[in-house]
């Protein structure tokens, strides 16, 4: 619920039912899990919303390996509850996605060995199987490259990403969307973070599985990722696995420019392998899109459709309120 919308009132005092029921119908929606692939190759991804647009930034980051300041984000999104597992690429795989490699794990392990550029289009194929637009320019010609989208045909909520379409639902989350889905408190528009995706500033139990408050999969409890869906307690909002596990491709560049296709992407989170400092909300790495490896994973991001003015925040929607007072917008 957006604090305080359930007072607006209009000069006759009635209550804003209309507009309250869609914005109701929007989050519920927001929230939903989205179906893909059909019959035995059918799978479903669960989404929490992520609120609050219009948080500022954790600026008590550094430089250099570690981050610039990082996850204020203007709009609401939906992030991926979990990590990818192997078994959404074979079914993908089985209903049409080509040249994507996988399987170092199996079933609901997470989905490993692709590169950024493998994740990407895994990302394309939810986007055009579902109706939508592809997320990013890629070219598979016995290797995939990327192009970047012209300034009239690039993502502009929160500032200009020419990797992203402005009109893709589904895409790799950029860093600031990871970074707060991660550690952000979520206690309103504020500027406050947990130093672990754990919803806590103690460092996390280390758990060869399971879904306890407080545990990740991570300083070699176990020998291998476990299924996604039991990799350690949740963060604030609602995602699992953000620390350990696998480590999981970002949208970013590593100059957080995102201008050049071949640029190097920012990896996050850590792997089952990884020590408490990798997990921690002041720790980014990056590499090569070509690169692979057994640790590295994905996560799906979405923004809520439609991705416009009606999700700015209750700013926003407070501002329709009131135009909703003054009569009909002559648009």
């Amino acid at each position: 619920m957006v604090p305080g919308l359930i007072q607006q009132r209009t000069r006759r005092g009635k209550t804003q039912r209309v507009l309250l029921a869609g914005l109701f119908a929007i989050l519920a929606a927001s929230a939903r899990a989205d179906t893909f692939g059909s019959g035995p190759n059918q799978f479903t991804i669960d989404f929490v919303t992520v609120g609050n647009p219009g948080n500022g930034d954790d600026t008590g980051l550094g430089g250099g390996f570690y981050s610039s300041p990082a996850g204020g984000v203007s709009y609401f999104y939906r992030m991926g509850v979990t990590e990818v597992p192997e078994d959404w690429i074979v079914k993908a795989t089985a209903s049409g996605l080509t040249n994507v490699t996988a399987g170092t794990f199996s079933g609901l392990q997470p989905a490993t060995n692709m590169t950024w550029y493998e994740a990407a289009a895994f990302v394309n194929w939810l986007n055009i199987s579902t109706g939508h637009h592809a997320a990013y320019d890629l070219t598979f010609n016995g290797g995939w490259s990327m192009s970047i989208w012209s300034s009239a045909e690039s993502w502009q909520l929160g500032g200009e990403n020419r990797y992203r379409h402005k009109d893709a639902y589904y895409f790799l989350p950029s860093e600031d969307e990871w970074y707060k889905a991660a550690y952000h408190k979520n206690d309103g528009v504020t500027a406050n973070y947990w130093d672990f995706p754990t919803a806590g500033n103690a460092v996390p139990t280390a758990a060869g599985a399971g879904t306890t408050a407080g545990s990740a999969v991570y300083n070699s409890a176990t020998s291998l990722p476990v299924a996604v869906n039991s990799d350690g307690g949740l963060s604030a909002y609602g995602t699992r696995g953000q620390g350990g596990n696998v480590v999981e491709w970002l949208e970013t560049a590593a100059d957080g420019i995102n201008d050049a296709g071949d640029d190097q992407r920012l990896i996050r989170g850590g792997d089952w392998r990884s020590s408490e400092v990798v997990l921690r909300s002041s720790t980014s790495a990056f590499l090569e899109p070509t690169v692979s490896g057994f640790e590295f994973g994905l996560r799906i991001a979405s923004i809520p459709e439609p991705s416009s003015a009606l999700l700015l925040g209750s700013g926003g929607l407070l501002a329709l309120a009131r135009r909703r007072r003054r009569g009909p917008s002559p648009a």
